[in-house]
């Protein structure tokens, strides 16, 4: 199976035309996508919920399991190729989500995590650029370069909320899933609830193996055992609300436009995050994680709103 993100020239031509030139989205597109990373933002105390009764990998294993089946007997397979069912089903799976559990079990805090993930925004943007010669204008880079500043605010304050490893964890997740959106920008006109399903059949395989050579038979056993409603209403919410509604509906929109447009949505995930970390796990909220969210929050809204002032001026 090919790199999904090949450096080669050569490989470029197989992509299709970049999408025409768009810097905003309708407003029925626009509030699906709040729908998506307020699911997604809160997620993260989900995940919390779920590794306090399964180890990480197991965690992921189960999630995609249950992305795939049933739904698997009820719906047909998406007019796709195997190979981009696959590459997507391995980057969400073990690439995304295995770090991304991996990293929140004990190595960064539920809402940090929500905030350092969407670096994905600037890896989705850089090689859309490189590889779909998408543009950017001028007031989506201001955004990019204000949210860039808060994320930056993290790495200065670096405590024990956050370790270095737990912080590299979380972008390699970034970047794989940036990679992810890229292979969905290639796929055009494809149901993507029904690719979600099938895609996510490729990420059990090579989850479920590292899940046995990390965490071993015996603890798979004993935390399936111990497992309570909390835990399995945890691998439900994965599976159904994050999984199969929000990547459905977030592919949905990056098939339909640019990923300049689309993908800094996805800022709006900490906001949600670090809010429901605070209220639900009792994270901790200093002026330093504040002002990183600021400078997200006003980032995100340099993108969506300065076309809508402009056309109003």
């Amino acid at each position: 199976m090919p790199w999904p993100c090949p450096p080669a020239a050569h490989r470029l031509t197989t992509l299709p035309a970049p999408s025409p030139p768009a810097s905003t989205l309708p407003v029925s597109h626009l509030l699906l996508a709040l729908a998506v990373v307020a699911v997604w933002g809160t997620n993260f105390v989900v995940i919390r919920w779920g590794l306090d009764g399964l180890p990480p990998f197991l965690f992921a294993t189960l999630r995609f399991a249950l992305s795939a089946l049933p739904w698997l007997l009820f719906v047909p397979r998406p007019a796709t190729s195997w190979r981009s069912m696959a590459a997507v089903g391995v980057l969400l799976g073990p690439g995304q989500f295995g770090l991304l559990f991996f990293a929140i079990d004990g190595r960064i805090s539920p809402g940090l995590a929500s905030l350092v993930v969407q670096v994905q925004v600037f890896f989705t943007i850089g090689l859309s650029l490189w590889l779909m010669h998408e543009r950017v204008r001028g007031f989506q880079v201001a955004g990019l370069l204000l949210a860039i500043a808060g994320l930056g605010l993290i790495a200065a304050n670096l405590d024990a909320t956050v370790t270095m490893a737990g912080l590299g964890l979380i972008i390699g997740a970034a970047f794989f899933w940036a990679c992810a959106n890229l292979m969905v920008k290639t796929l055009g006109e494809v149901n993507m609830l029904h690719f979600m399903v099938w895609s996510s059949v490729f990420a059990v395989p090579p989850l479920l193996l590292i899940s046995l050579l990390v965490e071993g038979p015996a603890l798979i056993a004993q935390s399936l055992r111990a497992a309570d409603g909390v835990v399995w209403a945890s691998v439900l919410w994965q599976a159904i609300g994050n999984t199969l509604f929000g990547y459905g509906a977030w592919n949905w929109l990056l098939a339909r436009h640019p990923a300049a447009t689309v993908t800094p949505m996805a800022l709006l995930v900490p906001v949600f995050g670090l809010s429901a970390s605070a209220f639900s796990l009792g994270e901790a909220m200093p002026g330093w994680k504040l002002g990183a969210c600021a400078l997200v929050l006003g980032g995100l809204a340099v993108i969506v709103f300065w076309p809508r002032w402009r056309r109003g001026r």
